[in-house]
């Protein structure tokens, strides 16, 4: 009944609650797969004081373990993915808008299996993107069970991603507004109760093991000195906005340039994230911060227990590891590292206002719980779930003024430096445009064989005619998409274009049909309007 008329409202809650106690129980054993491998490899009992226990090791225990990991990494990724390129948050972002809510799940499985290694073995990088992926092949495996359709596949998609954030993070209003405003991209009615019956699962799952704690413990309750000190929090909002586009520059030329390398030199691609991992361990020796998730950095900054050039060296370190991490295809998220270089970015800022104006501020922590949610806001272009997961993470909602003021600043600046955020900037590198938002990319989803006319069809062009623009250049391969033909379209102002089958360079084009200007605009409207009908629903 499900596969042949899709599942009634109920049906669809109960599915969604399953999917979400599931994505919860991934998460979690993602969470204590990569505590597992720390106790095992560095011997870190308590993985918020991971930097801690690198420090007590010899050296070249702390060289060897990035390079071992990221060896097996380079392993994992070249037998199970096509690219040798680990899945994340983008690539659900992607199946979202452009593959009914699917996601790849043998290179997610792989995948996650690789960000788990990579986080345990001291890659610098983030928990979440892997689980949310890892969500992702949860929600497609029910989504092919019951045949779901791409509204259906969408919602489904939003409610493990809800529970997987959840789960992670023990945040589960944030959970929920991670779905809408950074996978799904809408905040549709319809899909709002079921992602947060997800959430909640997600997060019941969490507190079973772990309580009901936050992430980070604050030392007191932050308290704003009046309304004087809110334009230090706007200036630290601009600032955590280049901070924010450092960090997303530095992990994409880091990337531009291990592939030029790989390139040149013909280093074998599974080999890749071991080189970064050596390079990785070679930073750790001396700076064991780097290492990991970076909760114990973070923490040590949110309570002021760290100097004013500890926060910058940490901070321009920690950038500089996780470019070497994502752009080493090591595995791994932004969420976490946002966090850490944010609560320093924050920390100094604050140091160094409350030292000029000491009469007039607050304590510099406020500027770091600020700075950790503008920076980590810019990365994931998402404001409003940013904002609240920060408070959910510390347990401190006095303060929500100066981090909104801080979050403001940060993402209005940020985006108009990459498209938007850190995720759409990748896609947008891979061909995938989907900043602009569903007018700029459903053009993509169509191709010319699925939407022209074939040859002898009613109402379809004359062989004579196609084959004399042929002749003068215009035509369009039947793999071709939308977007390349609506150039023609306005270029030549033809009513049709042949659309024809490429067998070779000196080979004949082989005319399939002709695609008309008219039946182009009308799947074009047709599916503008189907989008409209979903985030309005």
């Amino acid at each position: 009944m499900l596969r042949r008329k899709g599942p009634s409202q109920f049906q669809f809650w109960l599915i969604a609650l399953c999917i979400g106690i599931a994505a919860g129980f991934a998460a979690l054993f993602f969470r204590k797969g990569i505590n597992a491998l720390q106790l095992l490899l560095y011997g870190s009992e308590d993985p918020s004081l991971m930097h801690s226990w690198v420090s007590n090791l010899p050296w070249y225990w702390v060289l060897v373990i990035p390079v071992g990991g990221g060896l097996v990494v380079g392993a994992i990724l070249h037998r199970y993915t096509p690219d040798g390129r680990a899945r994340s948050v983008a690539d659900v972002i992607e199946g979202a808008a452009l593959n009914e809510g699917r996601v790849e799940t043998r290179a997610g499985v792989a995948s996650a299996l690789a960000s788990m290694i990579t986080l345990g073995t001291g890659g610098s990088s983030g928990r979440e993107g892997p689980v949310v992926h890892m969500a992702g092949v949860i929600s497609t495996w029910v989504s092919n069970r019951i045949d779901a359709n791409g509204i259906t596949g969408r919602d489904l998609l939003g409610c493990a991603v809800a529970a997987a954030v959840s789960a992670s993070f023990n945040a589960p209003i944030a959970g929920a507004l991670f779905a809408l405003e950074v996978v799904l991209r809408h905040f549709a009615l319809h899909a709002f109760a079921p992602i947060v019956i997800a959430s909640v699962a997600g997060t019941v799952i969490n507190r079973l093991e772990f309580g009901d704690v936050t992430e980070f413990a604050l030392p007191t309750a932050s308290m704003l000195e009046f309304y004087v000190e809110l334009p230090a929090f706007l200036i630290l909002g601009l600032l955590c906005g280049v901070v924010a586009f450092a960090l997303m520059r530095g992990i994409f030329v880091a990337e531009g340039f291990a592939d030029r390398v790989q390139a040149r030199t013909g280093l074998p691609r599974w080999l890749r994230p071991g080189v970064a991992g050596l390079m990785l361990g070679v930073l750790a020796i001396g700076f064991p911060h780097i290492i990991g998730v970076g909760y114990e950095t973070t923490s040590k900054a949110l309570t002021g227990k760290l100097l004013w050039t500890e926060a910058v060296v940490f901070c321009i370190l920690k950038v500089i590891a996780v470019a070497i991490t994502i752009g080493g295809r090591m595995g791994g998220g932004v969420f976490s590292p946002s966090l850490m270089v944010g609560a320093l970015t924050g920390l100094a800022f604050g140091l160094v206002a409350t030292a000029l104006l000491p009469e007039w501020s607050g304590a510099p922590t406020l500027y770091a719980l600020a700075g950790m949610g503008a920076v980590a806001a810019a990365v994931l272009g998402a404001p409003i779930s940013t904002t609240l997961i920060v408070f959910e993470l510390t347990g401190d909602w006095q303060t929500g003024l100066a981090v909104m003021v801080a979050v403001s600043m940060s993402t209005a600046l940020a985006s108009k430096l990459v498209r938007h955020s850190f995720f759409l900037t990748q896609l947008e590198r891979r061909g995938v445009r989907l900043a602009a938002g569903p007018h700029a990319y459903l053009l993509t989803m169509y191709r010319a064989g699925r939407v022209m006319r074939g040859t002898g069809a009613e109402r379809s062009a004359s062989e004579d005619a196609c084959w004399e623009l042929i002749e003068d250049g215009v035509y369009i391969d039947a793999n071709a998409t939308l977007d390349v033909a609506m150039p023609i379209f306005e270029r030549t102002g033809v009513a049709f274009i042949p659309v024809v089958t490429l067998t070779g360079e000196d080979a004949k084009p082989e005319l399939q049909g002709a695609l008309f200007h008219v039946d182009a605009l009308k799947a074009y409207n047709r599916a503008l309007t189907a989008v409209s009908a979903e985030e309005h629903s």
